[in-house]
């Protein structure tokens, strides 16, 4: 009886200490748990929103406004900031602000534009950049920055470093990532007009070993928008290249990407219309008065044109895209300098084995 009864005890006692443990696991579990609403969990580069407030001189300089919000020239210590404002009215939403976020914390490459901080503070969103002073590629081609003209070395350039920030987004960032709204008004140049590719509020990460296209709501701007990508809703990288081939014949012609005053009005469709003639001046920007590479300019609207091919396996990757437009550089730096027979056909600079001189780097 005494052997039992000590028996029993033993059971009990077993019984209480595994019923402590599991409360205890319990209750440390559930102090990892993040409470309230949905927040950034990230408090790096945090910013409390007196602290915007002082940064922009209380909203000061306005700079820029979009579907997000306002933004507004800031100081932060010695450096230029660009203060973007989630408005309460704005459709894209905390979502957006939030995916952003997190996708710029995790990004870093010399042809993206830096996110310095973010302000998550009560009903107060804000994302802080570094200032692009410069402002965006779409405003420089049109000569509303009161600045020269861009010279035809300069759009090469600028369309290299743009292509070299996608070209990070889709293989060297980890995960994968789709920006979705690639356009002239979302590359931005600093005080050394080096571009950088801005705006990630619509962009859409992949499973790194995963599937390279996802199906999802359709999004973007009118114009820029992936033909095939608007009537299935799969979204791939090839979405971006499509757009970024947009930007190239903007970048060649200084055209408007939807004109309802042109005989075509698709910025594609016209380029198509003009070269049926065969002359590759008809579609050159003006401005540029005749100065720039006859063979490169056909090269480089050849490549935009297959970009933009309807079916989304024949494009090209944007690594190809970035090899093709530093051989369009090459060859205006070898006419500036008046030697076509700078770089060789057969150099390195014009062989496919090195596209992983031009593939994505962080900073």
């Amino acid at each position: 009886m005494i052997a039992l009864g000590a028996s029993v005890a033993g059971v009990f006692a077993l019984l209480v200490i595994l019923a402590i443990f599991f409360v205890v696991r319990r209750k440390n579990g559930k102090s990892t748990e993040v409470p309230g609403p949905p927040s950034i969990i990230t408090k790096d580069r945090r910013i409390t929103y007196p602290e915007v407030l002082k940064m922009t001189n209380n909203f000061e300089r306005v700079i820029g406004k979009g579907g997000f919000g306002t933004v507004y020239h800031g100081n932060l210590g010695d450096a230029q900031v660009a203060v973007k404002m989630l408005s309460h009215s704005s459709a894209q939403g905390y979502k957006e602000f939030k995916a952003e976020v997190e996708l710029l914390l995790g990004v870093h490459h010399r042809h993206l534009v830096g996110l310095v901080g973010y302000c998550d503070d009560g009903d107060k969103f804000a994302l802080i950049y570094e200032y692009m002073a410069n402002g965006d590629l779409r405003e420089n081609l049109q000569g509303k920055r009161g600045g020269n003209v861009l010279t035809w070395e300069n759009r090469m350039q600028i369309a290299v470093e743009a292509a070299q920030g996608l070209e990070y987004l889709h293989n060297g960032s980890i995960p994968p990532m789709v920006h979705r709204d690639v356009k002239t008004t979302n590359i931005l140049l600093n005080e050394r007009s080096q571009a950088k590719l801005a705006d990630f509020g619509l962009s859409r990460s992949f499973p790194v070993d995963g599937e390279s296209n996802v199906m999802t709501v359709v999004a973007g701007t009118p114009g820029y928008l992936d033909p095939e990508y608007y009537k299935t809703n799969w979204l791939s990288e090839k979405s971006d290249v499509y757009s970024f081939g947009v930007v190239l014949l903007e970048i060649v012609t200084n055209q408007p990407v939807i004109d309802k005053n042109r005989e075509k009005p698709h910025i594609n469709e016209w380029v198509g219309f003009m070269l049926t003639k065969g002359d590759i001046r008809s579609i050159i920007d003006p401005k540029l008065m005749g100065d720039y590479d006859t063979n490169g300019a056909w090269k480089i609207v050849e490549l935009a044109l297959a970009c933009m091919n309807p079916s989304s396996n024949r494009r090209p990757t944007m690594a190809h895209v970035v090899m093709e437009l530093n051989e369009c550089v090459a060859l205006e730096i070898a006419r500036r300098q008046g030697s076509e027979d700078m770089f060789p056909k057969g150099s390195a600079l014009f062989s496919s084995s090195s596209a992983s001189d031009f593939g994505p780097r962080a900073r």
